[in-house]
């Protein structure tokens, strides 16, 4: 027969919103180990099996209830299943612990949105436990980096799913309320730059946004840096792209922000190039370049770690490529020799701007080779930025490469 407590679990996916995988992922996202499946959710909603004390604790953040009156229904679960009476000893009190249960999960996925959900949960307060807390800051900060390796697709439920897990716990954050709500912020981001590859723009939107709230919420300037250096890409004008730069630059000021301002401004000098400010443009790239030198991106914040100095070449080809500097065969050069004969999957938007810029330069064979390369980078780990540069490759080719035009044009579109 169904016991009380299994269907207070089923209750609260529900009104989550959760198919039974995706709960078992956003308990895991809080656990920061991938133990949970759905079969053993489903164990869990009939009364198979009762989770320990310790996945409570996960399955309370993920659901954002109290985690003292979970354990309590599942105490008292666990004596009804001793003693095989699954409906045996329900009093009121238990009648109206669950439905204060059921309330407080209703409250936190009243939006429609996960995002909506997250602008929510934010105006809330309360406790949860250290070490649940961590695993959530970690698992966010762990996304960033596997943002290097996998496509959007592949990402976007994943990075949702997290998001979805912090916003639960964000209600019962207390002390830790600062931390995550920098640590949703940040997934939040990274959510809506996968939503912009997948070309969601108005998703993407929406997550920025609410990124930017988090940033107030928790007083951290270099979070709404980060919104708005994403958002650059697809703002609605040259004077939006350069005001939302501007901007992220005055909030990378400071200790620790070293990459994130090298990137910040490279971005900036990039806008500045495509609208012919050549001086505005050049100076920004000295700046950036001049943070690069105290820059670790691999020990700063996890959402710099793309800013490799592959990236940063990246960077200024595209600027001197859109000048007609002469820096620009140096500048190539040094790109390639860096890149070696290793190129990287994952360096799509590097490889692009460096076989544009060999193409255009009249190296056609070694920009044919990059071409190449970039084709297999792009197909491996489609975003729109790639596409964008497959579209500005393919027009570039000799005719000679009619094959490789055709197969970048189709990519492209």
């Amino acid at each position: 027969m169904p016991d009380p407590f299994a269907d207070l679990l089923l209750r609260l996916r529900q009104d989550s919103g959760r198919t039974q995988e995706e709960q078992a992922e956003a308990i895991n996202a809080v656990s920061g180990r991938d133990t949970l499946t759905r079969r053993e959710i489903s164990r869990y909603e009939n009364f198979e099996n009762i989770p320990t004390n310790h996945t409570i604790g996960h399955i309370a953040a993920a659901c954002g209830v109290p985690f003292e009156e979970l354990q309590r229904e599942a105490k008292a679960a666990r004596v009804r299943k001793r003693e095989g009476h699954a409906n045996a000893g329900e009093d009121q009190d238990a009648v109206k612990r669950r439905t204060l249960l059921g309330g407080a999960a209703i409250s936190v996925s009243a939006a429609a949105e996960p995002w909506g959900r997250l602008a929510f949960a934010l105006s809330k307060g309360s406790k949860i436990d250290s070490s649940s807390a961590v695993a959530l800051i970690d698992r966010a900060a762990e996304l960033h980096v596997q943002e290097l390796n996998l496509s959007a697709r592949r990402l976007q439920s994943t990075v949702e799913s997290h998001l979805d897990a912090i916003t639960a716990a964000l209600p019962r954050a207390g002390e830790h309320e600062r931390a995550l709500a920098i640590a949703a912020g940040e997934t939040a981001a990274l959510a809506g730059w996968v939503a912009w590859d997948l070309g969601e723009h108005d998703r993407a939107d929406a997550y920025y946004r609410v990124t930017s709230q988090c940033a107030a919420t928790a007083g951290h300037p270099p979070l709404r840096a980060l919104a708005l250096t994403y958002a650059s890409y697809g703002a609605s004008s040259p004077k939006a792209k350069l005001e939302f730069l501007s901007q992220a630059a005055n909030d990378v000021r400071g200790h620790g922000n070293a990459t994130a301002a090298a990137w910040v401004l490279g971005r900036h000098a990039e806008e500045a190039a495509a609208v012919g400010d050549e001086t505005g443009a050049l100076r920004a790239l000295e700046r950036a370049r001049f943070a690069y030198d105290f820059a670790d991106h691999t020990s700063e914040q996890a959402w710099v770690r793309f800013v490799t100095p592959y990236r940063m070449d990246s960077l200024a080809l595209s600027v001197y490529g859109q000048l007609g500097r002469p820096e620009l065969t140096v500048t190539a050069d040094t790109a390639v020799g860096r890149l070696g004969d290793e190129l990287s999957d994952g360096g799509v938007v590097v490889l692009g701007d460096l076989a544009s810029v060999l193409l255009r330069g009249g190296d056609v064979d070694q920009g044919v080779y990059v071409s190449r390369q970039f084709a297999a980078a792009a197909q491996a780990k489609p975003n729109t930025m790639g596409k964008e540069r497959a579209a500005t490759i393919a027009a570039s080719l000799p005719g000679s490469e009619q094959e490789l035009g055709l197969h970048l044009r189709q990519f492209a579109s």
